[in-house]
């Protein structure tokens, strides 16, 4: 493949899924710089308890943090064919280091798939999620139960809320990334490299307006 994808948009959008599903098809990694993130809080590591502060707020952490786990993880082997990424980059700055980046890997950026919901989607999806501190599985209330209420079906232990899943959080984070991610929509769309996708529907039905925009359909 030699390239990589670029997912963009709010949260509770469904990138990571789409990530996930064309991570799969493609077979080369998915990676999301949210898992990292709080893979380094839960290490406890230096980065990951000045990225925790700005997590819990729903605020989005350092370009100069966010900057140097990205490309940490970018210049792993599995990842010289190329990859499909999302939560990154979120700003223009983060994009420029990001383009570097690729330059530096040899690798061109194929694809920049933008989908978008609104806020009230992202509420209801969002508020309802419960996850797993033990064996990192994710619920869902309304759409993805689980057998026994707030109780993992995976390990027994039992499920929490993460702080930035309140509705309040969850407003203040989507106001945030319109504040500073919708410039790089802007940036990436002068390059023609945007594929814009309404992320309200199904996950399948999601999926095959991925493929189909890349089609050219």
């Amino acid at each position: 493949m030699n390239g990589a994808f670029v997912f963009l948009g709010p949260p509770a959008s469904g990138k990571g899924t789409q990530a996930k599903l064309l991570s799969e098809r493609l077979k080369v990694p998915h990676i999301s710089l949210g898992d990292i993130l709080r893979e380094a809080v839960r290490a406890g590591t230096d980065e990951g308890n000045r990225a925790k502060s700005f997590m819990d707020a729903g605020k989005l952490v350092p370009d100069e943090l966010t900057i140097s786990l990205a490309k940490e993880r970018f210049a792993r082997s599995d990842c010289k064919n190329g990859f499909i990424v999302d939560g990154f980059p979120r700003t223009l700055k983060q994009a420029e280091a990001f383009e570097s980046i690729l330059g530096e890997c040899g690798i061109e950026l194929s694809s920049v798939i933008y989908i978008t919901i609104p806020v009230d989607v992202a509420v209801s999806r969002l508020s309802g999620r419960r996850s797993c501190k033990k064996c990192g599985a994710v619920y869902h209330s309304e759409f993805n139960p689980p057998r026994k209420l707030d109780v993992c079906d995976r390990c027994g232990e039992k499920l929490y809320q993460r702080r930035d899943d309140t509705e309040e959080v969850i407003k203040t984070r989507f106001s945030v990334y319109e504040k500073e991610t919708l410039p790089l929509v802007r940036r990436y769309g002068k390059s023609g490299k945007l594929k814009e996708i309404d992320g309200s529907a199904s996950v399948d039905e999601v999926r095959n307006a991925i493929e189909a925009a890349g089609r050219g359909k």
